[in-house]
């Protein structure tokens, strides 16, 4: 894979953190990394955003931030409160094709879920990943309520003849309750999709040396890690 497009079953699942984990394992095996940021909101002029803090836990990646818009909402309604232009899904498009072009890997990350709209038209992160053809990996959180979402932002996918990479849990607590811990028989079901890895709540605080060296441990394979599903439920039932 060349380009990952990575989204949420909605707002504060883990997307940032998991697109660093993507990242440093990459870095890890000798891949040039490239993070893209469509949208970020929420964020003032001079303040960190998530591409800051990608680049802060994984290290050596290139980032980019296409258009920042300082009110929590969605892109496209806080473009137009501000009177600023949105961001398309073809600047994006334009933007990961170049960077494509000098990087091993690109990672593009959304903001809030899949179908939140960029622009007045109703462009949505969906379009860009078709634009692309390019896999959607889905952050989710571990706990009761996760399913629904899930089994949404598959079908909405499925829809929209989109690929699912899979699925990773965004934010594993340290005591998991009984709906995280059925839930890691569950959500590959509900994704229709593998669960590719399990990334501990609170990783985000972690010195970036330590992220760097233990972010594979979170992952399976498929994103550079070493992450096992079995070996991981069997572990914490």
């Amino acid at each position: 894979m060349s380009v990952i497009v990575v989204t949420g079953t909605g707002t504060e699942v883990g997307k940032t953190v998991v697109t660093a984990a993507v990242a440093a394992a990459a870095r890890a095996q000798g891949r040039s990394v490239a993070v893209v940021k469509p949208a970020q909101t929420g964020v003032g002029a001079g303040e960190a955003g998530d591409v800051d803090e990608v680049m802060r836990l994984a290290g050596d990646v290139e980032g980019v931030e296409l258009a920042r818009f300082p009110e929590p909402l969605a892109p496209a309604t806080a473009a137009l409160r501000v009177g600023m232009e949105p961001v398309r899904p073809e600047q994006v498009v334009e933007a990961v094709e170049k960077l494509a072009g000098a990087h091993d890997l690109v990672i593009v990350e959304g903001a809030g879920g899949l179908l939140v709209r960029f622009d007045d038209d109703g462009a949505t992160l969906a379009d860009v990943a078709r634009l692309l053809g390019a896999p959607v990996l889905v952050v989710v959180p571990a706990g009761l309520g996760t399913l629904n979402t899930t089994a949404l932002t598959a079908e909405a996918l499925r829809a929209r003849e989109l690929e699912q990479l899979g699925v990773v849990i965004g934010s594993w607590p340290a005591e998991p309750d009984l709906a995280a811990r059925c839930n890691l028989a569950d959500l590959p079901e509900a994704a229709g999709g593998p669960l590719l890895g399990a990334v501990p709540q609170g990783v985000g605080a972690l010195a970036p040396t330590e992220f760097r060296a233990r972010a594979a441990s979170w992952l399976a394979p498929r994103l550079g890690g070493s992450w096992n599903a079995d070996a991981f439920g069997a572990a914490v039932r």
